[in-house]
């Protein structure tokens, strides 16, 4: 198969099933690493499919169950990003924990509306540099149960603060990040190149690309 035949049968396997197939099923290496070098997947070091974004093989805080299938949420973008993607399952049950204080969380997330909730999610890799270390940086786009713990976690990590927003902003970029993934000649959005998204969804200033206002 070519490499767009291969492309669309793991990422249709993955919106089904919620599994990747394996290096062994799929026995192309070579496509999948020009897939990996072209960003549509990311590999491990056994050459296994770990990011078909916004599908995970890996835990990184979150699952995503359907009415058929139940995933794992690369992140809190990609979980939210599911159900506006896989037109079988228009609304799921996305759940997590703060990764503060371990409190869990969960709202059911539709392709219509946000869902209610006064969580807070922060993101800790500005959009340019995601692709550094895309598992690290989807492993910290998380929600948390406010801005205290938030704070409480960049205090205990050391880390520094990134971008904070609420449920609406991040339903918002969820909504049409990965429009047509799942269809025949997708091209990616790459973040460097989505500013005026990000703007539409409310994300403002140099994490995201856009100057600060």
């Amino acid at each position: 198969m070519d490499d767009e035949e291969l492309r669309l049968r793991i990422y249709g396997t993955l919106a089904a099933t919620g599994r990747a197939p394996s290096r062994a099923e799929l026995d192309d290496d070579a496509g999948l690493q020009r897939l990996h070098d072209a960003r549509h997947l990311v590999l491990g070091a056994d050459g296994e499919i770990v990011l078909a974004h916004p599908f995970s093989t890996i835990p990184l805080g979150f699952s995503v169950m359907g009415a058929r299938t139940l995933w794992w949420g690369g992140c809190a973008w990609d979980s939210f990003a599911i159900p506006h993607l896989v037109p079988e399952e228009p609304s799921v049950l996305v759940a997590t924990t703060c990764p503060a204080c371990a409190t869990p969380h969960a709202w059911t997330v539709t392709n219509d509306a946000p869902p209610d909730g006064d969580q807070r999610c922060h993101f800790l890799v500005p959009a340019a540099h995601v692709w550094d270390d895309v598992v690290h940086a989807c492993g910290n786009q998380r929600i948390f149960c406010g801005d205290a713990c938030i704070q409480t976690w960049l205090d205990r990590t050391g880390h520094e603060r990134g971008s904070t927003f609420d449920l609406t902003v991040l339903w918002q970029l969820a909504r049409a990040w990965y429009a047509g993934r799942l269809d025949r000649g997708y091209v990616r959005r790459e973040p460097s190149d989505a500013k005026a998204y990000f703007a539409e969804a409310g994300l403002e200033g140099s994490f995201w690309g856009l100057s600060d206002r």
